[in-house]
């Protein structure tokens, strides 16, 4: 699926939910108090940023698109800060105020780019604040192509139902980033956006791909949903559509933060594209690229337009990343409709090396797509010592996924690839170092089936076995 970016600025959203302010206190710490086992922190540096369906509304707005938001704050201070910043990003604030309970406001206290403490000042709103909710939402729904219900359980979506079926009569979708184990209450809604602890608080534990996609089907039509997506970490997006195959979207970040709003992002985008005229397919694309900047960022924060699109033009959503055995066959069938030549290739790659590159360089060039497969930790480990892996499968997967040659990264748990290799049946097997043809693991199966098998040499004077050496020599 090839990704272009819309027109943001022609969308117009209405969000509806849970309203926070988040500060931020940063300090340095050099000292421990003397009054508890715990750092001083002298602060220097104060920072508040909307949160919660806050934060929605302020990613929809730095995309370009236009936004309404609806919620609760309290007669306070924090109230007050929260409108005002995101009236200065040209949010439409209409708000109820609440009289006995405070704007939600979460505090964190930070030093050197570590959270140290969370401090939550809050108290559960009342649900008599349920018709002026649906009054506001009502007389908005008529100027905007997508409605969010951004739902933190914090009583400002207690009856979400009766928003849903006014959407639904106003020809407007809904997209709901739920909450909770009682989906009932989104019944009708356009598009879910569980995580995948949420979804299996629901369906149950997913054992496999395909469990999960009949599940979530299951899901689609008890509730009467137009769709399912499944936000899922480090394992990208699953969208399931019904009666259709499932589209998985392999995650793209290459260094990770703070995953905080990164649910946030995810449906601000979803909505601004949708609104835009966009697919829902092309939505989540644009989606998965958004969730994979934000995390690489500390604590809440928007994603510009023109971040995006310079992300799109140099990612091309979906056609690379981490990814799981099961995914990795879906993503191969399509590869292989599109007649493309599958190259496969393995190793531990403990501490990348100029050697690596150089290797996976030549390995992409004998084909179309490249399947880099990589021990697990525990694998290393038999293989190489106590000691190794230097640096565990996620990081090492995040790093090399962010290689230039590679198209998707899989770790695997036995001394070999065999069992991998079985699955995959690549048209080109790859190996590198001094070993003979005869020597490559898999290299029989490989050739029994018409496969090449080929035989590349590292660049000279490079190994992580000799570089782990010299610094622990040092």
């Amino acid at each position: 699926m090839k990704l272009v970016m819309p027109r943001l600025d022609k969308a117009q959203v209405l969000v509806v939910g849970d309203l926070m302010l988040d500060r931020y206190w940063h300090g340095p710490t050099s000292r421990i108090s003397p009054e508890a086992p715990v750092p001083v922190v002298k602060v220097d540096q104060r920072e508040d940023r909307p949160g919660g369906a806050a934060n929605v509304a302020l990613n929809i707005t730095a995309l370009g698109g236009g936004v309404s938001l609806v919620g609760i704050v309290g007669q306070d201070e924090a109230g007050q800060a929260l409108e005002q910043q995101l009236n200065s990003a040209r949010v439409n604030c209409q708000f109820c105020r609440s009289r006995n309970e405070p704007t939600i406001t979460k505090l964190r206290v930070l030093s050197r780019h570590q959270q140290l403490i969370r401090l939550d000042f809050e108290e559960r709103f009342s649900a008599e604040y349920s018709v002026g909710l649906q009054q506001q939402t009502e007389a908005l729904l008529g100027n905007v192509s997508a409605l969010v219900l951004s739902d933190y359980d914090k009583g400002t979506l207690s009856n979400p139902g009766v928003l849903i079926q006014a959407a639904r009569k106003a020809a407007v979708p809904v997209l709901v980033d739920p909450k909770g184990s009682d989906f009932e209450r989104y019944r009708g809604a356009t598009l879910l956006t569980p995580n995948m602890g949420e979804f299996e608080a629901v369906v149950g534990e997913c054992g496999s791909e395909q469990e999960l996609v009949e599940k979530a089907q299951h899901l689609i039509e008890q509730l009467e949903l137009d769709a399912l997506l499944v936000t899922r970490s480090e394992q990208g997006m699953t969208l399931i559509l019904p009666g259709q195959n499932e589209v998985h979207f392999p995650a793209r970040a290459r260094e990770v933060f703070d995953v905080t709003g990164a649910g946030d992002t995810v449906i601000s985008t979803l909505a601004t594209a949708l609104a835009a005229g966009e697919s829902l397919e092309v939505a989540t694309g644009l989606a998965n690229i958004a969730a994979g900047i934000v995390v690489g960022k500390l604590g809440t924060a928007a994603i510009s337009g023109p971040e995006l699109r310079r992300a799109v033009n140099l990612e091309q959503g979906s056609e690379r990343g981490v990814i799981s055995d099961e995914q990795l066959m879906i993503a191969l069938e399509d590869a292989r409709a599109a007649g493309e030549k599958i190259v496969f290739t393995n190793g531990c790659f403990d501490i990348l090396h100029a050697g690596h590159v150089g290797y996976l360089e030549q390995a992409r060039a004998q084909g179309d797509r490249l399947v880099l497969a990589i021990n697990d930790d525990e694998s290393v480990r038999r293989l190489k010592g106590d000691g190794r892996p230097i640096n565990p499968a996620e990081r090492r997967k995040a790093v090399l996924a962010g290689l230039e040659a590679v198209d998707w990264v899989v770790s695997f748990q036995e001394d070999t690839p065999e069992r991998l290799l079985q699955q995959v049946r690549p048209e080109v097997l790859v190996k590198g170092g001094d070993y003979g043809l005869d020597q490559v693991v898999g290299g029989e199966f490989v050739s029994s089936y018409g496969g090449e098998v080929k035989v590349l040499s590292f660049l000279d004077n490079c190994s992580t076995t000799a570089i782990v050496e010299k610094i622990q020599g040092s």
